[in-house]
């Protein structure tokens, strides 16, 4: 029996009854089966995978394969062919690309392996060598690789996936690099998912219309010439495959024969997915899907293996970017679940986690000309420091425009702060408005989220039925004493409420505010005069605090849908405070959570720190000494 044989035969089907118990867990301790979305979906699966019933953060390996194409030869990236050796050097050695900054920011092992690197790698320090040869052929003439080509890649990468889960990994986030592997790509999923080239294909690294013309031409040429057999993944890898993504496809088995999981990243380890899946279908339960990639039939992908996106930041890259941030998101629902069923002593829980303010029972009431100056001054952002901030993303070791809305939030962050390059350090904090007390379960749920994104909590106790003025005057000096010292603050409503529960506040603030199209009812004169009378004292608090909160230039971190409502109206009131204000969900993550008390705003935040990483973390092409851009949008502005 070969490798691939015996591994495939050790594939068994997760424990449902691990699952079924922390679903249960679930259910009792929180009394809402939904209110955690996808996260408690991706507790369970992980609970189903690895047999656990009392999960812990899984150790985390990132391994990014890397081989060369033959195909390349047919000019179909925007970047030389040396760019993968090059690349590789700068895993190793500057440490600067978005997989190094990325798997900082999922405190994940990184791993980085030659397949077929077209160039010697010998120097390379800590390079895992298992060069199979110097890259493939190219496929739009022949096949890519041999059969026992083929069957080496994928062994190699069962092998490494033992080798890590026999030091405790758990969990897989696999990124390659190889330039041209998006064209292998496009051919290995037009052919499993039946699609077209011009379906298939998309710009990979940002080429022009022009490359991407001959892109698509090349996959054509490739599937006529070689007509691989989309039910046989060994010969569709064969044919028009790389080594590296054979690669991944060997981690993906290795992983699953060892019960560890693996999260896809983008278009090129869902093409290696789709190879896995023929050879053994049962993998997909071992799979997690992470972002909603840029190339276009990355959805077709995911459909295919019945899986569904939780971001869709528009990325355009891989190294596992994506699941890198995806990862955290089960980080973050794991020590939610510990919080719920083994809560912390509350006394203590109070003491350190959080801080309490209490509207006052005669608050000062705002006059309008202190209400106006609030409601039509913002600071300007720096367009200085957002161009320049800019000009270094642009110029970072990756493909233009690659990184989607890391990219957008760290160029408005550094408008806000007047700082280029603002700091990994920046404090954060949650600003959490709720009546006298919050129940135990919205509790445990807000120091838990919290605590993942290092964020430090104060819960503002409303008075009921105060004028809506004394309302928004104690969320505007809340705030503002918070955001002297923290430049990003998340703000929430909680459950507890005794206006209204999360859902029915919804439900009011949509019948009242949004027009049966979904937009916006216009404020009038009385801004507050179409918000039910019930949450007019929550809604004056929120608008207060996030007007504040841009008056001290500090980022906003929106939560649950009844705080986005309540965002978009004050956008609508007051225009200028847009650039402050992070939508986080469902414009970044998709993760169909109801929860109240600023969890999401709190995931919110870890995709800022992300983003931060980005900025610092990785290093320039100058610094990292690799080509740049010859073709499409990053020829001319990125600078060797």
């Amino acid at each position: 029996m070969t490798l691939l044989e015996e591994t495939i035969t050790n594939i068994a089907p997760p424990d449902t009854n691990a699952a079924d118990k922390i679903r249960t867990q679930l259910t009792a301790a929180m009394h809402n089966q939904t209110a955690l979305g996808d996260l408690a979906t991706l507790l369970t699966d992980y609970a189903a995978i690895t047999g656990n019933t009392t999960p812990e953060k899984p150790k985390k390996c990132t391994i990014v394969c890397c081989a060369d194409h033959g195909v390349a030869a047919m000019k179909v990236s925007a970047y030389p062919p040396e760019t993968t050796v090059q690349m590789t050097a700068n895993y190793l050695i500057s440490r600067g690309a978005v997989a190094n900054a990325l798997s900082n920011f999922a405190e994940s092992e990184l791993l980085v392996a030659d397949l077929g690197i077209a160039a010697p790698t010998g120097h390379l320090p800590g390079l895992i060598q298992r060069k199979i040869a110097l890259g493939t052929k190219n496929c739009a003439v022949g096949p890519a690789m041999t059969q026992e080509q083929a069957l080496q890649a994928i062994d190699t990468g069962i092998e490494l996936a033992a080798s890590c889960c026999a030091k405790g990994c758990c969990c897989f986030l696999p990124g390659e690099m190889g330039i041209a592997n998006t064209t292998a790509s496009a051919a290995i999923v037009a052919t499993i998912c039946q699609l077209s080239p011009e379906q298939a294909t998309g710009r990979g690294t940002n080429i022009s219309d022009e490359r991407l013309k001959v892109k698509i031409d090349v996959v054509r040429q490739a599937l006529q010439t070689n007509q691989p057999d989309p039910t046989n993944g060994l010969d569709v890898l064969t044919k028009v495959g790389g080594f590296e993504l054979g690669c991944i496809t060997g981690i993906i088995l290795g992983a699953a024969a060892h019960h560890a999981f693996v999260v896809l990243d983008g278009f090129n380890t869902g093409a290696a997915a789709l190879i896995a899946y023929t050879l053994c279908p049962r993998v997909h339960h071992y799979l997690m899907g992470s972002h909603l990639a840029a190339e276009p039939a990355h959805g077709a992908i995911l459909e295919k293996l019945g899986l569904h996106p939780y971001m869709d930041m528009k990325f355009r890259l891989g190294e596992a970017t994506g699941s890198s941030i995806a990862v955290n998101l089960l980080d973050a629902a794991i020590l939610a679940y510990k919080y719920l069923i083994q809560p912390v002593e509350d006394q203590l829980e109070e003491k350190m986690l959080f801080s309490h303010e209490t509207m006052p029972a005669h608050a000062h009431q705002l006059t309008d000309k202190t209400f106006n100056f609030y409601l039509h001054t913002f600071p300007e952002l720096s367009k200085n420091a957002m161009e320049a901030c800019q000009l270094r993303i642009d110029n970072l070791a990756k493909p233009i425009y690659s990184l989607g809305y890391l990219e957008q939030i760290a160029v408005e962050l550094a408008g806000i702060l007047d700082d280029e390059r603002p700091d990994l350090g920046l404090k954060r904090a949650l600003l959490c408005f709720a009546g006298p007390k919050l129940t135990p379960a919205q509790r445990q749920l807000t120091a838990a989220f919290a605590k993942h994104a290092g964020a430090e909590v104060t819960i503002g106790h409303l008075r009921p039925d105060c004028p809506p003025t004394e309302a928004f005057d104690f969320g505007r000096t809340t705030a503002e004493d918070i955001t002297f010292t923290a430049p990003i603050l998340a703000v929430a409503f909680a459950e507890a409420s005794p206006q209204a529960s999360g859902s029915s506040r919804i439900a009011l603030l949509k019948e009242a505010l949004c027009l049966p199209d979904g937009e916006l009812r216009y404020p009038a004169d009385d801004f507050l005069c179409h918000v039910p009378q019930l949450l007019k004292t929550e809604v004056s608090a929120l608008m207060g605090a996030m007007i504040a909160a841009a008056h001290n230039s500090s980022l906003i971190v929106l939560d649950d849908e009844a705080t986005e409502i309540v965002a978009r109206y004050t956008e609508l009131l007051c225009p200028a405070i847009k650039p402050f204000i992070l939508h986080t969900q469902p414009a970044l993550l998709q993760l169909g959570m109801t929860v109240t008390g600023g969890c999401i705003a709190c995931l919110g935040i870890k995709i800022v720190d992300a983003a931060l990483h980005m900025l610092n973390d990785m290093k320039t092409f100058a610094e990292a000494r690799v080509a740049v851009a010859h073709d499409g949008p990053g020829a001319g502005r990125q600078a060797e």
